[in-house]
């Protein structure tokens, strides 16, 4: 339980320094307030949702495609990360909040840096998670 709330934690860190380097990907907080408490849960409730569609789906699509994989030498994954970062904003914005990506080659760029900062982060907070037994 320990190391899904720091993945979860260090996702939604490097999806806060996403929105600050991207210019083409946003997150709308919940509530009219523009409170610290609104603003954080909203970016642990993204993380959450971009941390459940690149789990599920994400696996499924490379399973599916990994002759692909194989074939592009991995450049795939960028279009695929891009792919669910989109299909990510677009669950958030059916609960009135959330991610807010402004097109696919925003996607593209922004699926790039979230993954180089969740790489960074995780790897920072990896000690808080306990060892793997």
């Amino acid at each position: 339980m320990r190391r899904f709330l720091v993945s979860l934690v260090a996702n939604a860190i490097a999806l806060w320094l996403t929105t600050l380097i991207v210019a083409g990907v946003k997150v709308d907080a919940f509530g009219t307030d523009d409170g610290v408490l609104s603003t954080v849960l909203t970016y642990l409730f993204v993380a959450l949702i971009f941390g459940l569609v690149n789990g599920i789906i994400g696996t499924i699509i490379r399973v599916v495609a990994f002759p692909l994989y194989i074939l592009t030498l991995g450049l795939i994954s960028l279009i695929v990360n891009a792919l669910l970062l989109l299909l990510a904003g677009w669950i958030s914005q059916l609960f009135g909040f959330g991610l807010t990506v402004d097109g696919f080659w925003w996607a593209v760029l922004g699926a790039l840096v979230l993954a180089i900062l969740s790489a960074i982060i995780g790897a920072i907070l990896r000690p808080l998670a306990g060892r793997r037994d």
